[in-house]
């Protein structure tokens, strides 16, 4: 059974509790800069006042939080839930359009912005709700001359928030229960338009309370150092290190621009990491970059890996590379998310592992059956973690959630002799070739085995006599023909699955957080 702690009735309560415990130890460390959990703590309860008491905000009032990896985002998330408000996670890199769906189908009353992104904001604040905007710079912290030059009403910056805010008077905060609203976390809308995910305080509190029962005592109390290159926007960051890590006492070292891995390295450099989290292609772009290499990896005990399918080159690069397995797990947007995870140093490379505590995962068939055992089936989630639903889409929810409650996801996975889980694919990224089902994943996994691909993603695309044909596209170290790839994969593959056509790109479509999209390729 989870245990709740006695005093939390919401994640400020949580959060509180861990900024008090660890009031001296280093909290984030990004641009060179580190704040303890002390500043954390003071910033954040300042721009919590600013909220209730200058802002206005009523409980449950939404508010985007549209920033990138700054100790920004953390200080007005705190802030945020402290406060009694809803977040909601907004990407900096949304266009305009995607940015105003967000906004008004959240009802957002307030935006927390990086004055890059305010001239987007501009041309749709009209067609919003929201009154009150705090905007920031990237650099805001550590220079607060650098604040942007604030001119429209009820718009101020980050630094005159928390100065107004330090200066109000204490409130209290109402009463609030476990299975309140906590955030809106959207979907990426791949199929369709994007939806938010409801999350109570109960479905992320207790993610964080299954994560760390998984991890173990091996992850100590205000010793870790954790490197965080994914976007806290996206759940598994804001979940796993913004919540759950962190309130191990960690320091969490953000970075705001992975892309940038001679920048990523150089940060790295004075940091003795222990924890790392991450996904597939960032593990492969690190692993062969030759300074990564020279780094300091004696205290490196946990390596993360979710979001997408880790290939095994991957898990052999990061190997040879730090000496450190990597250990992946399973989650979405609507589980808060982490379902499944395995067992540090005891990992099913191949596999998600096991589900968490309290966790049960159903594989079922087209008609909501749970298929026989050994096939493969779409994954079924039910557990304290499970969303709410998605926000004011009661259409929406009914598609995914079975009578007895299960969440279905959309993905086909299978169980291992253990009884650990193993992704096969997304249900709607199978290929079907002459009536064989192809896994996408299984074939970009034996792609990136060969010796002179770097990365691979595999779509199917009409055809004539086979209803679907497998299509290749690899980005490469060095050249090679379609005919040498299309021959590795005969050694290694079944006829229908070899790829009919190998394509060769200098880079992958990928999304912000770093997952190759094949919607795109199924149109190139």
């Amino acid at each position: 059974m989870i245990s709740y702690p006695d005093n939390v009735a919401c994640l400020a309560d949580y959060l509180e509790n861990v900024l008090k415990k660890f009031a001296d130890k280093p909290a984030y460390t990004a641009l060179g800069q580190t704040l303890t959990f002390k500043d954390i703590d003071e910033k954040s309860a300042a721009l919590a006042k600013y909220f209730v008491h200058e802002a206005k905000l009523a409980p449950g009032t939404k508010v985007a939080i549209q920033l990138p990896n700054l100790i920004q985002n953390p200080i007005a998330v705190y802030g945020a839930l402290r406060a009694g408000l809803v977040v909601v996670n907004t990407n900096p890199l949304y266009t305009e359009r995607e940015m105003k769906h967000q906004f008004t189908d959240s009802g957002a009353q307030a935006l927390v912005i990086l004055g890059d992104l305010l001239p987007k904001f501009d041309n749709i604040k009209a067609d919003t709700t929201i009154a009150t905007v705090i905007v920031t710079s990237a650099t805001e912290l550590l220079d607060p001359s650098s604040a942007p030059a604030v001119d429209a009403p009820n718009t101020v910056s980050f630094s005159d928030a928390i100065n107004v805010g330090s200066n109000l008077p204490d409130f209290t905060r109402e009463k609030s229960n476990l299975e309140d609203l906590a955030m809106l976390q959207y979907t990426g809308g791949t199929t369709g338009v994007s939806k938010g995910a409801a999350l109570s305080h109960k479905n992320v509190l207790a993610n964080c309370i299954q994560m760390l029962d998984r991890i173990g005592d091996g992850f100590k109390d205000g010793e870790e150092v954790l490197v965080c290159p994914l976007p806290l926007y996206h759940i598994y960051a804001f979940t796993v290190g913004m919540m759950a890590l962190f309130a191990k006492g960690s320091q969490i070292i953000l970075i705001p621009n992975p892309r940038d891995i001679d920048g990523f390295i150089q940060t790295l450099k004075p940091h003795t990491i222990s924890a790392f989290m991450g996904i597939n292609t960032l593990f492969v772009g690190l692993g062969r970059h030759p300074e990564f290499a020279k780094l300091d990896f004696s205290k490196l005990h946990l390596t993360m890996s979710g979001g997408t399918a880790l290939t095994q080159a991957a898990v052999s690069i990061w190997q040879n590379v730090t000496g450190n397995t990597i250990t992946e797990g399973y989650g979405l947007s609507e589980t808060a998310p982490v379902v499944s995870f395995n067992i540090p140093g005891k990992e099913e490379i191949g596999t998600v592992g096991h589900e968490l505590q309290e966790t049960e995962v159903a594989l079922l068939d087209s008609y909501d059956k749970p298929v026989a055992e050994g096939e493969s089936g779409q994954i079924a989630v039910r557990g304290p973690q499970v969303m709410m639903g998605y926000w004011q889409r009661d259409d929406e929810t009914a598609k995914v959630m079975t009578e007895d409650g299960f969440f279905k996801t959309g993905d086909i996975g299978i169980r291992s002799e253990s009884g650990a889980i193993k992704i096969v694919d997304r249900l709607k990224d199978m290929i079907i070739v002459s009536g064989f089902n192809v896994y996408p994943n299984e074939v970009e996994d034996i792609l990136t085995t060969h010796p002179d691909v770097m990365e691979a993603a595999v779509v199917g695309k009409p055809d004539e006599k086979t209803g679907e044909r497998v299509c290749a596209y690899i980005t490469v170290t060095q050249p090679v023909s379609e005919e040498a790839i299309t021959s590795f994969c005969k050694e290694h593959l079944t006829n229908y699955k070899v790829p009919k056509s190998v394509t060769v790109l200098q880079e992958l479509p990928k999304s912000t957080v770093g997952k190759i999209l094949r919607r795109e390729l199924r149109s190139a």
